[in-house]
This record gives C-alpha cells, sequence and structure tokens, in this order.
C-alpha cells in the first residue's frame, strides 16, 4: 500500500506557504499565462522561480498548470512558456490538450507531464494511451466512481500514478469542459475565465406568456439548476487509498491561504492516521469539524459512490460558521504579533490552528496597535497588532472567530 501525497492549491504566495506550512507534499500553482483559473493572483516568472526553490528546499514538489485549451492564436507563446517553467525548476506541467503535451515533450523533455482532468479520462485504455506517449500520472475525471478508479488501477502501469479530486468546488459539466459562461458571458471557461453562471439563479419562461415565469422550484424561493455542490471525502480517506490513488488533489486556486491552510492540514491528518494504523481507523471528529470552519457549500461525495445527487437547488452562496481575523506573525511572553484580517474585539474567544493541526481557543486580552497605543478592537485590514493572550500561539498560526448564529 502507498501512501498517497497531499496535493494543495496555492494562487500566490501566500497561499504557497499556507500549504507548506500545514502538510502538503506538493502545490499545484499557475503562470500568467494557460492556467484555468484567471481570478487567481498566480506567478510571474521570478515568483515561479521562488516558489521552486521554497517548495524544493522542504523535499516538496510544484506542479504548474498549463491546461487550458489554447486557440491557434495561443500556441505561438507557448515553447517560450515551458522552456522558462523548466528553468524555474517545476516538477511536472499539468496538460489538457494533446498539442500542449507534444511542445511539452519537445522544449521541456525533463518535466513530467500530468494530464489535467479536462483531459477527461474515465477508462483504463485511455490512461493507458497517455502513458505510452510519456504521462507519468494522469488526473481523473471527477465522474469516476471508486470501483472503477480500482479497476483502472489494477489494469494500469503500476508506475502510471493516479490523481484524483477529493476537496473543492464541483463543476457541473462533464470533466469541467463548460461552455455556459462562453454563450451567456462571452467568458471562455476552458481558457481560465469562468464567470461561473451555474452559481446564478434561474427561472423558467413560457414564451407565449410574455412578461410571466415560472419557478423551477423543489421548495419556496426558486432554483439554482446548475449549483454543484462542494467534493467532501474526509470520512472515506481508507475507501480513496484502497482504490489506489496516488494522490489526493484538493481544489481551490482561486480561494484565500486560509481555506488552504484548513484543508491541508485536516487531509494530511486523516491521512496520516488512517496510514499509522489502517486496521483501526476512524477519523477523529476535530477533523471532520475543521472543515466546517471554511466557506463551503453543502458537501458531498461527488460521483465517487455513484449515487448522490450533486446539485444543491436552494440557494447559490456560502455556508460559513468562522471567519478568519489574523494571521500570527510572531510570538514572546505572552504577546502574539499579528497581522489582522478581519475585525474583532478585545474580550473575543477566538479558535487558532497552528500548523501542528489541532486547534485551541485563546481569549484577546489586549490590543495594542503598532505606536503603542491600546485599543479596543481591531478594524483595519492587514493592519500589525500585538495581542495579549493567555496561550502560546505558534507562529504561522490562522485565527479564526466563530460567528453569531
Amino acid at each position: 500500500m502507498i501512501k498517497p501525497e497531499i496535493l494543495s492549491p496555492a494562487g500566490d504566495m501566500e497561499c504557497l506557504s499556507s500549504a507548506l506550512n500545514f502538510g502538503a507534499d506538493a502545490v499545484y500553482v499557475a503562470g500568467k499565462n494557460f492556467g484555468m483559473r484567471t481570478a487567481s493572483k498566480n506567478f510571474s516568472l521570478d515568483e515561479l522561480r521562488n516558489a521552486c526553490d521554497m517548495v524544493h528546499i522542504q523535499g516538496k514538489k510544484l506542479y504548474l498548470t498549463c491546461n487550458t485549451l489554447p486557440r491557434n492564436k495561443d500556441v505561438v507563446d507557448m515553447p517560450e512558456f515551458l522552456i522558462g517553467a523548466k528553468e524555474c525548476g517545476v516538477d511536472a506541467f499539468i496538460i489538457a490538450d494533446l498539442g500542449v503535451f507534444e511542445m511539452a515533450k519537445k522544449y521541456a523533455p525533463e518535466v513530467e507531464r500530468h494530464i489535467s482532468t479536462q483531459g477527461g479520462i474515465i477508462n483504463y485504455e485511455s490512461a493507458n494511451a497517455w502513458y505510452n506517449m510519456g504521462a507519468s500520472r494522469v488526473v481523473l475525471a471527477r465522474e469516476m466512481t471508486l470501483p472503477e478508479i480500482a479497476e483502472m488501477r489494477a489494469k494500469i502501469p503500476k508506475d502510471l500514478e493516479i490523481e484524483c479530486f477529493v476537496h473543492g468546488a464541483m463543476c457541473v459539466s462533464f470533466s469541467g469542459r463548460c461552455l455556459i459562461s462562453s454563450f451567456m458571458t462571452g467568458r471562455d471557461a476552458n481558457r481560465g475565465d469562468c464567470a461561473q453562471p451555474c452559481r446564478w439563479k434561474y427561472h423558467l419562461y413560457e414564451e407565449n406568456r410574455e412578461g410571466q415565469f415560472f419557478p423551477v422550484i423543489e421548495e419556496n424561493g426558486g432554483t439554482y439548476l446548475y449549483n454543484s455542490r462542494d467534493l467532501c471525502m474526509i470520512e472515506y480517506i481508507d475507501d480513496l487509498v484502497k482504490a489506489g490513488i496516488s494522490s489526493f488533489k484538493i481544489e481551490g486556486r482561486a480561494k484565500s491561504a486560509y481555506y488552504t491552510a484548513v484543508t491541508t492540514n485536516a487531509y494530511r491528518h486523516a491521512l496520516n492516521d488512517y496510514m499509522r494504523d489502517p486496521e483501526h481507523f476512524v477519523l477523529q471528529p476535530w477533523i471532520k469539524e475543521e472543515l466546517e470552519k471554511i466557506s463551503h457549500r453543502e458537501y458531498s461525495t461527488g460521483f465517487f459512490f455513484g449515487t448522490e445527487p450533486g446539485q444543491t437547488t436552494s440557494n447559490g452562496g456560502y455556508i460559513r460558521h468562522y471567519n478568519q481575523v489574523a494571521v500570527c506573525e510572531g510570538y514572546f511572553d505572552g504577546v502574539a504579533t499579528i497581522t489582522q484580517r478581519n475585525k474583532f474585539l478585545v474580550g473575543d474567544i477566538l479558535d487558532v490552528l497552528p500548523p501542528s493541526g489541532v486547534s485551541f481557543e485563546v481569549t484577546a486580552k489586549k490590543l495594542t496597535n503598532e505606536y503603542g497605543e491600546e485599543v479596543e478592537s481591531a478594524p483595519h485590514a492587514m493592519q500589525k497588532l500585538f495581542m495579549s493572550v493567555d496561550k502560546e500561539i505558534p507562529v504561522g498560526s490562522v485565527i479564526r472567530k466563530k460567528l453569531l448564529t
């Protein structure tokens, strides 16, 4: 039994640091071009070089997405992009397009090639074909069940790795190949510019009754026809390992460093616990609770078990029980140096998630600003503050506050 890697998303350097601090084995990022998340800050060539150095110093890996479906006018820039990334030291390219795959072999042959979920791989013959062309890993379509993955594992070469998404946002379209955004907004989802119209609220109109609409509803309030639930497989770590998955991938390159920290930490601890004692594995309740402390849509197990519905039709928004309020930059003699993220008050009970991974509570006893003035609240984003607390807060900890219900 091989221990899978935890593969975390990073849309910028802060997210990259969070992934590494909280236990990722590898991170996946995008450059300024050819990535499927143009909304993220993404990495310039200099940033990519620094990111590779940071990752490799810790013995981890960095994968670069070039998984858009480029048009003719785009591919002329691909050789320079691939060569630049190779020189930065990326460990693998994540590729969806056959032409890009062949260019990667030509211009950066020493860099591994992973086939993106956009490639729609859903059977072992497709996986074997990519392997024979030189792929070292396949990122499976999210529509596969665990029995199908186990069968694929048995019918592909042992050195061909299988990567699967285990957590995060899902797409209403097969393997992420969607045209809704292009049709409705002119923004091409297959080139990284999705406007997410699947999250919008829709009504049905009857063409002969102008001005009248007919809500398509399950309950009062209309429906979100295309709105997929978020994937969460934290309770099924044992099933994922037994299916032969090599890499557990967390979705979220457009999400915050806080999201990256919490999700990476949860899957890191769950996997470590399972690998330590597979015969007696029981998910610790606090691990599941951690994933309720990030913003998320209703959770589901996606297609892994083949039967659970993937849509949430009652709303298009997020479930949020906690806000991140600060990050700890230092600690000495009962005082934590923090950078504020959201407002909180003196006297608040705060929830701390340290890099060691098990959360605990502290009380904000006193706040002082950088001028030595005592303040009653932290109202300014990114403000540096000194917080007197009743417990030590390790550097790198994320600090959050439970929202009133």
